[in-house]
């Protein structure tokens, strides 16, 4: 009979209540079990069980897809004094890619994505266009404001991992709250799946991928496609990248010498290696029962940062012995690259956005590297939301990646900031189309519409 991800969870249940957490850790895909310890994982079970009481009953799953290949099954497991839910993302393989114990909550379906209060949907309209070279080409969404006009555009480079365009996260869409917000400000957006989601199972089997493979082909196509639109100012193209798609924007722009600015929403500086061991640290730290179980695997993903930066890496180590699973030349590639440097080279002006209670990029171990290595070049801006996390929610004490499963949506405050700048770089006293303004709330001030052409 085969296997389905629904089975796969129930049977993970079924695992953990007869506290066979090895067997657990052998579901996950092999370029993850070495960072996952079963014992980890018994001590997060008890440690839940501790707070909820003896377990009574386990829900029906509730299964999404979330990409090509891969669906988040969620369950509801009932208890004598409350319940939780745990969470597993499976491939159709039946392997584990993730687990989570979240509350209760996390086990209703996923539910619909609401726009920001600062999003006009009158104010634009969405062309649908495909990114990238033909055997590598993906999706993508070109949100373009009403009025005639040629405007000023910004392509969205998404973080690390296998990201749709909208950089989905359960019921939130950073990505299509900037693209939404944004046009509704004046500026067209064009964001896109990425290759590693689009194309898992084909990149998956290069073992030559690179970090310059899992962006430069579609973005450098964004670009150009945007640079021929009728809609768009080609003297106005801007990347802006969050997370590691900020850590590449530099060597992007480095390449495509048409682009006028750099936005980097919560962008990388300190070695990608390094900053997963120190993520890793601090969500261990957030719980005093589980930081001792999680400290093997926090050993074992030093080990493999350490071999990043070891002189005996080569194209042939073993992915295995490396973060994430990734082949050595995508390592290698990375740690050629330094993301300050090519960004100082690059001479644009550039906007750097930094959330204060980010702990996946932060103000001490990556804003202070762009900071100190472009201090004295004349166009960069940096400005700190001191409330918000990695995502650029606003919110208050430590940041948890449970704090992400809230619907929320992304600061109007850096909407509009992000607005402001694109709209000020560039301007040459010639006459432009007259955009909408939004004030401090994200509150639409107004904006003039035109019928949509029956061919957008």
């Amino acid at each position: 009979m085969p296997t389905t991800p629904e089975s796969t969870g129930l049977s993970v249940i079924g695992m953990a209540r007869a506290g066979h957490f090895e067997a657990v850790r052998d579901l996950f895909a092999p370029s993850l079990r070495p960072m996952v310890s079963a014992e980890g994982l018994r001590s997060a079970w008890v440690a839940e069980l501790g707070r909820q009481g003896p377990l009574l009953s386990v829900g029906p799953p509730v299964s999404e897809s979330t990409g090509p290949g891969m669906t988040l099954v969620k369950l509801l497991v009932g208890c004598e004094r409350g319940s939780f839910t745990v969470v597993l993302l499976v491939h159709d393989s039946g392997q584990l890619s993730g687990i989570q114990l979240a509350p209760p909550s996390a086990a209703l379906p996923t539910a619909d994505w609401e726009p920001p209060t600062y999003a006009d949907p009158r104010c634009f309209h969405e062309e649908e266009l495909t990114v990238g070279p033909p055997h590598l080409d993906v999706a993508g969404t070109l949100t373009v404001p009403s009025q005639d006009g040629r405007w000023p555009a910004v392509v969205l480079l998404a973080g690390s991992g296998p990201l749709d365009r909208d950089e989905t996260m359960g019921r939130n869409k950073p990505f299509k709250d900037l693209a939404w917000g944004l046009a509704t400000l004046g500026l067209a957006v064009l964001r896109f799946d990425k290759v590693t989601y689009s194309r898992g199972s084909q990149v998956r089997g290069d073992v030559a991928f690179t970090v310059a493979d899992e962006y430069m082909p579609q973005a450098v196509s964004a670009v150009r496609l945007l640079r021929d639109h009728p809609s768009v100012d080609p003297d106005r193209m801007f990347l802006l990248g969050h997370s590691l798609g900020g850590t590449i924007a530099p060597r992007i722009a480095a390449d495509e010498t048409s682009i006028a600015g750099i936005v980097i929403l919560a962008g990388g500086a300190q070695p990608l290696q390094w900053a997963m061991v120190r993520q890793m640290r601090y969500l261990a730290s957030l719980d005093e029962d589980a930081g001792a179980s999680a400290q093997p695997a926090i050993d074992i993903v030093t080990k493999q940062a350490e071999m990043v930066d070891s002189p005996n890496l080569t194209a042939s180590t073993s992915a295995g012995s490396l973060p994430f699973g990734m082949p050595a030349p995508y390592w290698l590639d990375l740690r050629e690259y330094d993301p300050v440097k090519t960004a100082a080279a690059v001479e644009t002006p550039m906007l750097i956005l930094q959330g204060g209670r980010d702990y996946q990029a932060t103000v001490a171990d990556d804003l202070s590297r762009w900071e100190a290595g472009l201090s004295r070049l004349p166009d960069v801006t940096i400005r700190i939301f001191d409330s918000d996390n990695h995502l650029f929610f606003p919110g208050a004490g430590y940041s948890t990646p449970a704090e992400y499963e809230a619907a929320q949506h992304v600061d109007p405050a850096v909407v509009s900031g992000i607005a402001e700048w694109v709209k000020g770089q560039g301007v040459d006293g010639a006459s432009r189309p007259q955009t909408l303004a939004a004030d401090t709330t994200g509150t639409v001030l107004g904006c003039r519409r035109r019928r949509r052409p029956k061919n957008a």
